[in-house]
């Protein structure tokens, strides 16, 4: 196969070759290069140092990371990652080094990095650095570790689950000592930051089979130190529709969970999340009344503890919380409008893609004509009244008509215009309505 870098990255690297320097891309993009994938991030690695960096671009650049990283911004904004060759020493705390050091050959920058197939370096010209078999790896679709596992995932926790990510990214297959590595080192994850663990879990849940790649998390011991609560589900069964068990099922709904929310989908994984705490009964006879209320409180407690920015816990508490609704043809409009207010507009899309992920993970079709009529009923709700707000008055003509300065009664006399409103939006004139103020008033 011949490799090709684009002109952007040809043009950056001349610059240092220019002046004499060494220069190679590393990391993912070559890994990605060779798979023939896109290349999202250009990494890169050098013998300069970032102040001797600076002299060849002292405009749009910076150097903010403690470890030597050196950004480069492009015309088009984007950003060229490059370090310094470096040696790391001791990792006391399974996150950072102890201490850095500029290394002086590309070899030392290359056996501090985690995987083999993250350890390959490209020059200029499209030749190929690999010392310690990533190209090997690669074509027989490995994960393997540069050197001892131990040590390697001793000095940064994080990679454990690392590994497991880009294995279901790729759909490759951890090699056997790498995995009892990670088996054996699994409470190492205990060490890390939420927001490091959810940023992985993130580009799992993004991946085309992300229930796959929660199997080896379970069956690696990550799982039960990252989140615990989702294990209880495991040859839980179920009755009814549902083919499979609690578990099993989650796995299903996120498989099929076509949305492109992350949080979405980890919503689809953990909706039924609190079937174990309410299950009364044994085997298919078992219930599991208001499991998605306990639900709702156990996914915004995992939640905190991935580090979860508020919109994104709301979004997840309300996924949970109201994903047990009916969709029957006898629904009255009010209480269609009430479903859309519980979940927001802005989550409706979400709550339908979960839904149906739902449906397909029981093992059931994937709608029905009264799932469908549903979904139309949704968007036509939304064009009646919905809130106070839609109202053809507001508080103004409230103070106006009744002679009162802002108070209580104004917000009370408009509730009970909507409310009327609500079961008849034909009523939602503005003569009607400014004729009604007096009545409601003397309520």
């Amino acid at each position: 196969m011949e490799l090709k870098l684009p002109e952007k990255v040809i043009k950056v690297m001349k610059k240092f070759s220019g002046s004499g320097a060494q220069i190679f891309v590393v990391g993912g993009a070559v890994r990605d290069l060779l798979l023939e994938r896109e290349v999202k991030d250009w990494d890169f690695t050098t013998n300069l140092t970032p102040e001797e960096m600076k002299k060849l671009f002292p405009k749009n650049s910076f150097c903010e990371n403690a470890y030597g990283t050196f950004s480069i911004v492009l015309s088009d904004g984007e950003i060229f990652e490059v370090t310094t060759y470096r040696t790391e020493r001791e990792y006391s705390d399974s996150r950072h080094p102890d201490k850095v050091e500029w290394g002086k050959s590309l070899k030392e920058d290359l056996e501090r990095r985690d995987l083999t197939i993250n350890a390959l370096a490209m020059d200029i010209g499209g030749n190929l650095t690999d010392l310690y078999g990533g190209q090997n790896d690669l074509n027989n679709r490995i994960i393997r570790t540069v050197g001892n596992p131990d040590d390697r995932f001793g000095e940064d926790a994080l990679r454990m689950l690392r590994a497991i990510r880009i294995a279901s990214q790729l759909q490759f297959v951890i090699e056997e000592k790498t995995f009892e590595s990670i088996q054996k080192n699994a409470k190492l994850i205990q060490k890390i930051a939420g927001e490091r663990i959810r940023d992985e879990l993130f580009k799992i849940l993004l991946t085309n089979k992300p229930g796959d790649g929660f199997k080896p998390l379970k069956n690696s011991g990550l799982l039960v130190e990252i989140m615990p609560e989702i294990l209880t589900g495991v040859d839980m069964a179920q009755k009814g529709h549902h083919i499979f068990d609690v578990w099993t099922h989650s796995l299903e709904a996120l498989n099929n969970c076509d949305s492109n929310d992350p949080v979405t989908k980890l919503a689809a994984l953990l909706h039924d999340c609190g079937k174990p705490v309410v299950a009364k009964g044994e085997g298919e006879a078992r219930t599991f009344y208001n499991h998605e209320v306990v639900g709702s409180r156990i996914a915004t407690k995992i939640g905190k503890r991935l580090r979860f920015s508020n919109q994104q816990l709301d979004q997840l508490f309300r996924l949970v919380r109201w994903h047990m609704f009916t969709v029957e043809d006898t629904q009255t409009d009010k209480a269609v409008r009430r479903f859309i207010r519980n979940v927001t507009v802005d989550y409706l899309d979400e709550m339908i893609a979960l839904r149906r992920a739902d449906r397909v993970g029981s093992g059931a079709k994937e709608t029905s004509w009264r799932w469908e009529l549903f979904k139309k009923r949704l968007i036509e709700v939304q064009k009646q009244p919905f809130t106070v707000k839609d109202l053809k008055i507001d508080g103004k003509d409230v103070m106006e008509i009744l002679k009162i300065q802002p108070s209580r009664k104004v917000g009370e006399v408009l509730n009970k215009l909507f409310a009327e409103v609500e079961e008849d939006p034909k009523l939602n004139d503005r003569d009607v309505l400014l004729g009604k103020i007096l009545t409601y008033a003397k309520d």
